[in-house]
């Protein structure tokens, strides 16, 4: 995801047909060491392509999944009888609550992974 992320903020910057440096500049400068492979997959897939035309064909498929239906609209609704419960249990919370040290302040999740 982060290599098609890449090449489509590349396109977006006016450059219709990124290489393989374009790419890895951008991951390089939030701290990725980019795949050759990765990076040489991404632009032999969207090679002569147009981005916009390809984006809303993805659209389309997207579109045909099956999406939740009215079954998720019963689990709403006890979640919502269930919060109310809650809000009385959280100031008991509150007070076990102990400060612990921020060892890892994105909790193992990059921006890009």
């Amino acid at each position: 995801m982060r290599y098609l992320a890449a090449y489509l903020l590349v396109t977006i910057g006016g450059n219709a047909n990124p290489t393989a440096a374009d790419i890895e500049k951008i991951l390089s400068s939030v701290g990725i060491d980019a795949d050759k492979n990765r990076v040489k997959l991404v632009l032999e897939k969207l090679k002569g392509k147009n981005i916009e035309a390809t984006i809303a064909e993805g659209s389309k498929k997207l579109a045909s999944l099956p999406a939740a239906g009215p079954a998720a609209a019963a689990p709403a609704a006890a979640a919502k009888d269930a919060a109310k419960p809650a809000a009385k249990e959280e100031p008991k919370k509150k007070e076990e609550k102990k400060e612990e040290p921020e060892e890892d302040d994105d909790m193992g999740f990059g921006l890009f992974d």
